[in-house]
């Protein structure tokens, strides 16, 4: 093309392209993000009343919403002039509702519309998306449970291969598997999805979970074959710990059942079923467990098996088995995927048949190994956080809890064996490993380099939500050890360790709750883990210290410091995200709990539980901690009632919160000094943060836990029940500096001598050389996360108005920082809090998402004021400080 022609063509499309734009210039104001059940476009969800969200995209000062429509229809053309439901015009500022339609057809895709009008009243052009249920009731199914038929002891996992003939032109197809244990899909060779560890786990004899695919793609015309490998999980447990899982109530040898359900172009469908036309045999994956490793031998690998052209005749009949619950639900949640790709740093090759690789970093997740061979070379990939004095890896520190019963099943080592047929790759399907070291051991010569091995930080996949960046680059470095260590724990339900137990203890994650929260999209994993919760509770009301569990846990462990899980973790997920489903789901498991708690403690106070775990020195009575528990609990539960309506049960759950609360500082509080029990770190400040200390002593009170602090030379002396506490205390009675500087102390004990000594995780305990409790991939120290955005940058939700539609903002400009901002993606949209020291002038910037506002309060000395645009701010004193109300926006301060 000539380029005068070609400039030319250039000038006149852009004439165009602005004629077009004026002629029909963007709306200011429109839906955007438009989610179905907190999640993007789903596929084969069964809520018959799902929930719909969005945000308001409008970048305007003090942009809001005045009224929406949702708009609902099976036919995308038919939406706008005839849907099958509409809200209405609803004449509010909501920005999440439910579908209450005519009931929701099984396998249909649902379209849907948001219109929004704004702040002048004017109405936005619809914005559209779309849903697709599921089965929404077990009488759907077509398939048949399916098993090989061997016993639970068997080793190898078992393949299944169905052949089918899609016999017109295909408009779509999905998949619906449900598994007892774990599986990968396949479909005419190739794997459906990314999603690693699929289903995730649950209490199996009462809950089994479906995942939808669409496999479109997959098909061809003609013939085609669909292929399936089950792993054991926590379904078949066959590695021996001290948790007891491999005798779990539910184990069975693994099974599965499936429908793949076809639609073609001429409107008619087919259903392709698990039945007795499946054929099984075993593979190469000889040994799979979650707990251990998995060992390949990849001489027994069958090649095209998962092709139609593969010829099955020596594979074997299938059996039917009965469905390992009644209660075949749709799996909601954001996958657990290989998320993160992460090169070996360095190899050390240690003799001729050993290499030792490291990562560089602490993960979750597996390796991949390359390497050519010959034929029945065993390679032992060996996976450790820490290396021996001699440079091999050393699992000292977290197979403590391991009960092999032979050598055959080593702790967190692979076993792969070559075939000999060029270079070959290994990665486990059905196992995941705590890790940043791997020792890789051959049984003959083969050659590695640094490239041959990388490792895959895997995890369930929520969308970051929050940021946070500031002048201290040790306190940078912490945030994103406490992150890793968050992800490292998230596999479908938040565990505590990733090595060692894989363990969903409850304590640890009600103290991470609020950390994930800021941080992550983390909804759909915690709706998921409390069904778990409401699965394992028992009809008095007790929860186990580990959810979900084989049946251990009852009898030790738990208590209201670890299993106020139950109503802690609801009440955040209704704070964060203004959502009240899951708490109205949660509302009797939390009475029953609470309810169970006051029959065994009808004094007010509770020595049910464990404690400050793993604490410095100082060790806090149990009473003290658990009775802490037991009032935020109680109290929990009467917000709840009084949210729902239910007036007689706020009544009774409010006098018993004060009855705990004057049982308790009739027992603990000293009056006089404002002394908590010894005055220790956690004493002092679970009182505070949880609200138990009255009104005219609190200032006394955090006084008091202010020279604690300094006269433990501002070094921490909590445990884990005392981190939940300690900074958060202080830096809402007034010593923010006291606590960033127990938060950025380097030496030991505190969270920055880990990371001064190299962690990128946080560890199990504040001791490095400890000899016992010391995983190095830990969440249970992890506050420290959420605290940032809250004692730092200052963001909180405001329960008065929750999911942050008001965004409490209270910065704290500490001494030790020169700047620091922190972003939260908010279901509103992005809050930023942020703020600069120049000199004796402080500027600080916050923006507001739209439809949403603010109050902030400042902290001011008395020579200080407050200006926007060199105009003296007015503002209101009240007991948080100075407050200033903004809407949505980005505002600019000087405090000076």
């Amino acid at each position: 093309m000539h380029s005068t022609f070609r400039h030319s063509l250039q000038i006149l499309i852009a004439v165009l392209s602005f004629l077009t734009a004026a002629a029909n210039p963007q709306p200011p104001c429109a839906a955007t993000r438009l989610q179905c059940e907190h999640l993007f476009t789903p596929l084969g969800i069964d809520a018959a009343h799902p929930r719909l969200s969005w945000q308001l995209a409008d970048n305007r000062a003090a942009a809001r919403q005045t009224a929406y429509l949702v708009k609902v229809s099976t036919d995308s053309i038919a939406l706008d002039a005839h849907p099958i439901w509409t809200s209405g015009k609803m004449n509010k500022a909501d920005i999440l509702t439910a579908y209450t339609g005519p009931a929701l057809q099984p396998f249909t895709r649902y379209y849907w519309s948001v219109e929004v009008w704004d702040k002048d009243g004017k109405q936005s052009p619809a914005t559209r998306s779309w849903f697709e249920t599921g089965m929404l009731s077990s009488s759907n199914w077509k398939g048949a449970w399916i098993s090989d038929g061997v016993n639970i002891h068997t080793k190898p996992a078992p393949n299944f291969r169905k052949v089918f003939t899609a016999g017109k032109p295909i408009q779509s197809a999905r998949a619906y598997i449900a598994v007892a244990g774990l599986y990968e899909l396949y479909i005419n060779g190739q794997k459906a999805g990314n999603h690693r560890l699929d289903p995730m786990y649950t209490r199996f004899d009462r809950r089994t979970l479906y995942v939808t695919y669409d496999v479109t793609s997959l098909l061809q015309p003609g013939q085609n074959a669909i292929g399936v490998t089950l792993g054991n999980g926590w379904y078949n447990h066959q590695s021996t710990a001290v948790w007891n899982f491999h005798e779990a109530p539910w184990r069975g040898r693994p099974a599965f059942c499936m429908d793949l359900r076809i639609t073609y172009t001429d409107g008619s469908t087919a259903t392709i079923s698990t039945g007795k036309d499946w054929k099984t045999a075993t593979g190469p994956i000889v040994f799979n467990s979650i707990y251990t490793a998995e060992h390949y031998d990849a001489r027994l690998e069958q090649p095209g098996w998962t092709t139609p052209s593969f010829n099955d005749q020596q594979w074997h009949n299938v059996i039917f088995r009965a469905a390992p619950s009644k209660n075949i639900v749709s799996q909601q949640l954001y996958p657990i995927t290989n998320v993160e790709e992460i090169p070996a740093v360095s190899v050390n090759q240690m003799n001729d048949s050993t290499w030792v690789f490291d990562l560089g970093r602490n993960i979750a997740g597996v390796s991949k190994i390359r390497v050519s061979g010959a034929p029945g070379t065993v390679l032992r990939l060996k996976h450790g956080e820490q290396l021996d004095k001699n440079g091999f890896v050393d699992l000292s520190n977290i197979v403590v809890h391991y009960r092999p019963t032979d050598n055959t099943d080593p702790f967190q080592t692979d076993i792969y064996t070559l075939n000999g047929k060029g270079e070959e790759t290994f990665m486990p399907h059905f196992n995941y490993k705590g890790f940043q070291y791997v020792e890789v051991t051959s049984s003959q010569p083969v050659k590695l380099t640094r490239e041959s091995l990388t490792g895959y930080f895997m995890h369930s996949d929520v969308p970051p939500a929050g940021q946070v960046n500031g002048s201290d680059t040790m306190i940078n470095k912490l945030w994103w050890a406490t992150n890793n260590a968050y992800l490292s724990n998230l596999f479908g339900y938040p565990t505590d360790c990733p090595q060692r137990e894989k363990n969903g203890w409850t304590g640890d994650a009600q103290i991470a709750i609020e950390t994930g929260l800021y941080n992550f999209d983390g909804i759909t994993i915690y709706e998921k883990w409390l069904a778990d919760h409401r699965d394992e509770q028992q009809p008095n009301g007790v929860l186990p210290s580990i959810i979900p569990t084989g049946g251990w846990g009852y009898e030790w462990g738990n208590g209201p410091d670890w299993t106020s899980t139950i109503a802690i973790i609801p009440w955040n997920i209704y704070l964060f995200y203004g959502d009240t489903t899951l708490l109205s789901a949660s509302y009797e498991s939390m009475r029953r709990y609470v309810d169970h708690i006051t029959d065994i403690s009808p004094s007010g106070l509770t020595t049910w539980g464990l404690g400050d775990w793993v604490p410095v020195k100082s060790k806090t009575p149990v009473e003290f901690t658990s009775t802490a528990y037991y009032y935020a609990d109680a109290l929990i539960l009467a917000k709840a009632a009084k949210l729902f309506g239910k007036t007689a049960d706020y009544t009774r759950y409010q006098a018993l919160a004060d009855k705990i609360k004057a049982a308790f500082n009739a027992k603990y509080l000293h009056t006089d000094t404002g002394i908590y029990g010894e005055g220790v770190q956690t004493e002092q400040s679970a009182a505070l943060y949880w609200g138990l200390v009255p009104d005219a002593m609190k200032s006394k009170v955090a006084a008091q836990l202010a020279q604690r602090v300094a006269d433990d030379h501002f070094h921490l002396d909590v445990g884990l029940l005392g981190t939940k506490s300690i900074l958060n205390a202080l830096s809402e009675n007034g010593y923010a500096d006291v606590a960033y500087k127990l938060a950025a102390q380097r030496t030991f004990p505190s969270w920055g001598w880990w990371i001064m000594n190299g962690a990128t995780t946080l560890y199990e305990n504040w001791d490095i050389h400890a000899a016992s409790d010391l995983s190095r991939n830990h969440i249970m120290f992890g506050e420290i996360g959420a605290w940032l955005y809250k004692g730092i940058a200052g963001i909180k939700p405001d329960e008065t108005a929750p999911g942050f539609r008001n965004i409490l903002l209270s910065p704290q400009f500490v001494d030790g920082l020169d700047h620091f901002e922190a972003t939260h993606e908010s279901p509103y949209g992005r809050i930023v809090s942020a703020w600069k020291r120049n000199g004796s002038i402080i500027s600080y910037t916050v923006t507001i998402p739209a439809n949403s506002h603010g109050d902030l309060f400042f902290h001011l000395s008395p020579q200080q004021k407050i200006y926007q645009q060199n105009k003296v701010v007015s503002t209101v004193a009240t007991p948080k400080g100075a407050r200033y109300q903004v809407s949505a926006g980005t505002w600019e301060f000087q405090i000076k």
